[in-house]
C-alpha cells in the first residue's frame, strides 16, 4: 500500500489570484511577526559565555536575577558610561520600588541608547529623569487596603475579589500600583506586609465562600510566578471547590520578563494545567493574565512559551500600562497589540498610568490614551483590541477612559463615576504636571491648597451640572 500523499500548501498561479480593491501588502512590512531569536543575551559581557540551554533554565534566570543596586550597576560596567551608572544609582535612591531584574530582561535592553530604551525606562530609574510628584498622588491611590475585609483580599466590585497571596515578583516594575506592599523596603517606602501565610489564606477562603455574590477571583500579588507549584495548585483547587466561584484569573508579569519558567519549570506549568483542566470539568473558567508593555518584550522565547500554554488550552490575556517614552505612540501600541495577537495573547486592557508616587516621568494624560485608542481601533479584530481604562483613584474601579463626566484639559482634572461600584461618588484623575500649560502647572505647585481646591471644585461642579 502506498503511504498517503503529504499535505502540501496550495499555491495558485499569480494570474489565478482574485483581484482586490485593497492595495497589496508587502510581507516585509508585517514586522509584528519579526521576533528576536538566537543568542541575543551574549551581547551582554556578563552573559557572553552562557549557552542556550543555560539561558532557558528558569532556575538559572531566578538565581542570577539582580536584586542589589550595586550588582546591577556592576553588570552594566562596559556597557554604559560612568555618568549613566551614577544617574541610575541616584534614581534608585529615590525610587519607591526595590530592584529585581532578570538576565533575560537585562539582555533585551538596547544599551547603546540606555537613556531612551523603553525597557530600561520601566525598570531602572534615572535621577536625571525623575519629576516632582503631582500634589494629589498617593502611595495606595486605588485604596485597595480600604476595601480589604482582611489583609491581602480586596472586595470592591460586587461579584469580584482580588486575592494577594504574596508580595514578591520575578522583577519589580517602577510603576507598580502596589508599591505600598510589593518588594522590600526602600529608602522612600516602608512596605505593608503581605507574606505567604496559609492561615491568612484560609481566612480569605472563608470570606470568599461566605459571600454568594462573589463569582470571580483574581489571584495576583506580587506575582503568582513566585508561588511554588503546590501552592498554586492548592489555591486554585480551594477556590474551584466553592460553589459560588465561576471564574478565576492567575495574574503574572512572568511571561514578559522570564518566559523560561513556562518552558522549563514543568511542575509549575503542570500544576496550572491541572487547575485549568479541573475548572473545565466543573464548567468554570480559569485563565492567565499577563503584562506586556512594549513589543520588544516579545521574543522567540516568548512565542515558544505562549505556544506551550496554548497547546495546554490555557487562555492568556494581557494588561498593559500606558507609559511615557515606552508605549505612548500609536505606532508602538499598534505593534504591541498585533504582536500579542501573533503569539496568542489577547490584549485586554491598557491602563492610564495610576497615580503612583515616584514615577511622574512615566505618566501620560487621559487625552494621550484617547488619541492612541482611536488609532489602534480597527487595526485588528475587535476581540484583540484592548480597552483603554482609568482605574479610578479612590476605589472607583476601572472606567473606560472615554466615560468621564467632565474633563478639563487645561487643569488636567477628569471626573468619573462608578454607579455599579460606589453609587453617588465622584472619582478624580489628574494628568501629569509636565503635560499641562505653564500657567496650570503654577496653579498646582504654588503651594496654595485653596487654589488646588478651586480647580477640583470647578471640575466637580461642571461634572454634576452635566448630570442634571
Amino acid at each position: 500500500m502506498q503511504p498517503p500523499a503529504p499535505h502540501l500548501p496550495v499555491v495558485l498561479p499569480v494570474d489565478a489570484v482574485p483581484p482586490s480593491k485593497k492595495p497589496y501588502v508587502d510581507p516585509v512590512t508585517l514586522v509584528h511577526k519579526d521576533l528576536v531569536r538566537g543568542p541575543f543575551w551574549q551581547r551582554i559581557p556578563a552573559y557572553r559565555e552562557v549557552d542556550e540551554r543555560t539561558f532557558l533554565d528558569h532556575a538559572w534566570q531566578a538565581k542570577h536575577s539582580i536584586t542589589k543596586i550595586s550588582k546591577l550597576l556592576e553588570a552594566l560596567q562596559g556597557l554604559v558610561s560612568a555618568e549613566f551608572i551614577a544617574d541610575a544609582d541616584q534614581g534608585f535612591r529615590h525610587a519607591p520600588m526595590s530592584v529585581r531584574v532578570s538576565p533575560y530582561l537585562l539582555s533585551l535592553v538596547d544599551w547603546s541608547t540606555p537613556y531612551t530604551d523603553p525597557l530600561r525606562t520601566q525598570f531602572i530609574p534615572l535621577g536625571s529623569r525623575l519629576l516632582p510628584d503631582h500634589p494629589k498622588l498617593d502611595l495606595d491611590s486605588l485604596h485597595e487596603q480600604e476595601d480589604a475585609p482582611i489583609p491581602g483580599l480586596t472586595h470592591r466590585y460586587v461579584d469580584k475579589a482580588l486575592f494577594l497571596p504574596l508580595a514578591t515578583c520575578p522583577v519589580y516594575c517602577r510603576f507598580c500600583t502596589r508599591s505600598y506592599a510589593v518588594g522590600v523596603d526602600t529608602e522612600e517606602v516602608e512596605k505593608v506586609e503581605i507574606r505567604v501565610n496559609e492561615d491568612r489564606w484560609k481566612r480569605a477562603y472563608r470570606y470568599i465562600a461566605s459571600r454568594p455574590e462573589l463569582e470571580d477571583i483574581v489571584i495576583s500579588g506580587g506575582d503568582v510566578y513566585q508561588l511554588r507549584a503546590s501552592q498554586l495548585e492548592d489555591i486554585g483547587m480551594a477556590l474551584l471547590s466553592m460553589d459560588n466561584i465561576r471564574r478565576m484569573r492567575f495574574a503574572t508579569k512572568g511571561p514578559a520578563v522570564m518566559p523560561q519558567k513556562i518552558l522549563t519549570d514543568d511542575a509549575w506549568v503542570d500544576a496550572l494545567t491541572r487547575v485549568v483542566e479541573k475548572g473545565r470539568t466543573l464548567h468554570k473558567e480559569v485563565v492567565l493574565h499577563t503584562h506586556f508593555n512594549h513589543p520588544a518584550e516579545i521574543t522567540g522565547i516568548t512565542e515558544a512559551a505562549m505556544n506551550k500554554l496554548f497547546e495546554r488550552g490555557i487562555f492568556t490575556r494581557n494588561q498593559s500600562v500606558l507609559q511615557r517614552g515606552v508605549n505612548d505612540t500609536p505606532e508602538t501600541m499598534t505593534l504591541l497589540v498585533k504582536r500579542l495577537g501573533h503569539v496568542n495573547v489577547h490584549p485586554y486592557y491598557v491602563y492610564v498610568h495610576d497615580l503612583v508616587k515616584g514615577v511622574e516621568d512615566l505618566r501620560t494624560s487621559v487625552d494621550t490614551a484617547l488619541f492612541i485608542e482611536k488609532h489602534v481601533r480597527g487595526v485588528t479584530a475587535g476581540f484583540n483590541t484592548p480597552t483603554f481604562v482609568v482605574d479610578a483613584p479612590g476605589g472607583g474601579g476601572k472606567r473606560d477612559a472615554h466615560s468621564y463626566e467632565y474633563y478639563d484639559r487645561e487643569t488636567g482634572v477628569s471626573v468619573y463615576q462608578a454607579p455599579s461600584v460606589k453609587p453617588g461618588e465622584f472619582f478624580l484623575y489628574f494628568d501629569p504636571l509636565h503635560q499641562l500649560s505653564t500657567a496650570a502647572q503654577r496653579r498646582w505647585t504654588s503651594g496654595s491648597v485653596d487654589e488646588q481646591s478651586v480647580m477640583i471644585a470647578d471640575a466637580l461642579a461642571k461634572a454634576k451640572a452635566r448630570l442634571r
